[in-house]
């Protein structure tokens, strides 16, 4: 791919190929790489970076018919000062589909980050894509993750349902459970793409400057039975970037009437926060999904987290 050439084809084709999933940060992505593509200062500045910047600015594209009709990126990251890769954006013109080309792109991504001696390499894919979940696993990657994406349009009519469950402020007393809790849900093993400060939600004085330094507001509720903490949710909202909403729940069984728990503070958020213009939350595929759905959140994807290490080299390249 060259991004002096390329970019607004390539945003042309993950537009097509993504438009039914595509969020409000999809759209903002693709409108990115146009405007990028217009910004000579700035494509002079990314030729220099495509080895750092954890920007697409490096992958390959399948030319045909004199068009772009096949696209694989190559994103550098760092975890925990070793380089990996992930490979997106792989997207197929529908009229070329069947014939091999993602395969073919996906190898060629793969070939790039082994040669850069990387010591992983990601993708994500929907998980109701089986054939690309197939392709992904005959090529050595394996899940790692399985990861929910709910929205849900704030409403301050929204009824409260009458329950003896309490929702009140998080209280510092709370926090040794929230942060287990929000530790087993926000698994360390996608830190490097989806970083979650946990101790941003931590209570005390100085981690309130911290926030005040750092132009970031926060919100927290419990939902309590008989003063027994069910569910904790934060919302949250950093300078320049979008809100978002963080649950924390314990293990499903294990505490009684924490789906309830949490479906009642899902509904005390979109009732509270009525100014924003959509919520999202992310959660473990499958997990509370009858609390999500009751509170009216909808579902919009679900995502297959999957990596491969150098071992599976040989075996990618042999397929």
């Amino acid at each position: 791919m060259s991004m002096f050439r390329d970019l607004p084809a390539v945003a042309d084709l993950i537009e097509l190929c993504f438009a039914d999933s595509m969020d409000r940060d999809g759209r903002r992505y693709i409108a990115d790489m146009r405007s990028a593509s217009r910004d000579n200062s700035f494509l002079k500045w990314a030729s220099g970076m495509t080895e750092t910047a954890s920007l697409p600015l490096t992958g390959f594209v399948w030319e045909e018919d004199d068009r772009i009709i096949g696209n694989a990126s190559v994103i550098p990251f760092r975890d925990k000062g070793r380089r990996i890769y992930l490979i997106a954006n792989i997207a197929v013109h529908p009229d070329y589909r069947r014939r091999g080309i993602g395969r073919i792109l996906t190898q060629r991504a793969m070939q790039h980050g082994w040669s850069k001696k990387t010591s992983a390499l990601w993708l994500h894919v929907r998980d109701d894509n089986p054939g690309a979940i197939q392709l992904y696993s005959d090529l050595g990657f394996q899940e790692m993750a399985h990861r929910t994406t709910w929205i849900a349009k704030p409403d301050s009519l929204l009824p409260q349902p009458t329950t003896d469950i309490q929702i009140v402020t998080r209280h510092p007393r709370f926090w040794t459970q929230q942060q287990d809790w929000l530790r087993r849900l926000n698994p360390d093993v996608l830190s490097w793409y989806h970083p979650i400060n946990i101790n941003s939600l931590r209570p005390g004085f100085l981690n309130w400057l911290y926030l005040m330094f750092i132009d970031m507001d926060i919100k927290q509720w419990a939902a309590v039975q008989n003063d027994k903490l069910l569910a904790t949710l934060a919302w949250t909202m950093a300078s320049g970037r979008s809100d978002s909403l963080i649950g924390a729940t314990p293990p499903q069984g294990q505490v009684e009437s924490s789906t309830d728990a949490l479906t009642q503070l899902l509904i005390h958020a979109r009732r509270v926060l009525a100014r924003r213009a959509t919520l999202s939350l992310e959660y473990p595929g499958g997990e509370m999904r009858e609390a999500f759905i009751s509170a009216g959140f909808t579902e919009r994807r679900t995502l297959l987290w999957m990596r491969a290490e150098p071992a599976t080299q040989r075996r990618s390249l042999r397929s």
